[in-house]
């Protein structure tokens, strides 16, 4: 890896509580040289080390580090687990003339949840966009999501919005960027929202996917995400999806 394919592997370590040491051996050929390991902050060893140093291949630190973040998502999740029930069995009657008692009916099962449907957003959602994008502490007019959707249309990136019972209950925008430096387009997922009382439903996920299923018709190799710092709870739930902090973002007013 290089020095900067490094820095990114340190940052994704020390985002998990962890530090990336570094060989100190700089002769190509010998046995050290390129490894590296991981050590918790007060430097007992944690991955790829031994007495002498590192010993670890950098991508089998990044492999550790990824499946790492998956099993603390796993962990960080606050599920109790309620044990079952036992059926209580009916009592014996003792044998004699008494008519059967009539057999009481099954209660009818609910109904299942009606599933959200997935379509492209059109102007008259434009109220619904707005109140959406207030749990992401953005403040916008109807009038100006009108607008930006009428762009969107001509360049063929339209969010995608999911839908239950006419209401409008998650958003997710699509983008995909050519950059001079990056050997095909960059997808981009800019905005991610969804209903809080549609939360706990999987819905995240379904419209994160429609995304990458978007980017990848593209011809997009990579997706990244835009996210605000404050917003901690959607950091879990992207790593939880696959994805890793790679770069600081930085912005102007013009």
């Amino acid at each position: 890896m290089s020095d900067p394919e490094l820095d990114t592997l340190a940052e994704s370590a020390r985002n998990r509580g962890l530090k990336l040491i570094r060989s100190r051996v700089r002769t190509p050929g010998k046995r050290r040289f390129g490894k590296v390991g991981l050590t918790d902050p007060k430097g007992k060893a944690v991955f790829g080390m031994d007495d002498k140093g590192p010993t670890a291949k950098p991508e089998d630190v990044e492999d550790y580090l990824r499946n790492l973040g998956a099993k603390d998502w796993g962990a960080s999740l606050n599920v109790a687990v309620l044990p079952r029930k036992r059926k209580a069995k009916p009592a014996r009657q003792a044998a004699n003339d008494r008519e059967p008692a009539p057999a009481l009916k099954k209660p009818a099962k609910p109904k299942p949840a009606p599933k959200p449907k997935l379509r492209n957003a059109k102007p008259s959602d434009a109220p619904q966009i707005v109140e959406l994008l207030k749990i992401l502490t953005v403040e916008i007019d109807e009038k100006t999501v009108r607008t930006n959707l009428a762009r969107l249309k001509k360049l063929g990136e339209t969010p995608i919005v999911a839908v239950e019972d006419k209401l409008v209950i998650g958003l997710v925008g699509i983008h995909a960027m050519t950059s001079v430096h990056r050997p095909a387009p960059v997808g981009r997922i800019p905005v991610l929202a969804v209903a809080e009382k549609a939360h706990g439903r999987g819905l995240g996920r379904l419209l994160v996917e429609a995304a990458e299923t978007w980017c990848r018709k593209q011809g997009c190799q990579i997706l990244e995400v835009t996210s605000n710092d404050r917003l901690g709870e959607a950091h879990a739930f992207y790593r939880h999806m696959g994805y890793e902090r790679t770069s600081i973002r930085f912005m102007k007013k013009l």
